[in-house]
């Protein structure tokens, strides 16, 4: 299954390593779903070959990726033309 996210809360911070839950959309039903926490879409993304993206107001696509730091836990990153991108802290506020 494709996901896009659509809105981010965060917590403690602006960065990627603070976005504490993220809403997403199944674009072939268009049913809005709210994830539990960052670890569980994690490891959909892992385990499950799960994809998800973001899109702008242009319909740009930046896709998501699983980032491993190497203190704190894992975390969600968009990269897009080959660069990693602020996507996913930019996106409204719930």
């Amino acid at each position: 299954m494709v996901i896009q996210f659509v809105a981010r809360r965060m917590s403690g911070g602006t960065t990627h390593q603070h976005i504490e839950l993220l809403w997403w959309k199944n674009p072939s039903t268009g049913a809005t779903e709210k994830s539990s926490t960052i670890a569980e879409l994690v490891k959909w993304i892992e385990e499950q070959n799960g994809e998800a993206y973001t899109e702008d107001s242009r319909r740009n696509r930046a896709k998501v990726y699983v980032r491993t730091p190497a203190h704190g836990p894992k975390y969600l990153q968009t990269r897009a033309d080959g660069v990693w991108t602020n996507n996913l802290p930019a996106l409204p506020e719930r």
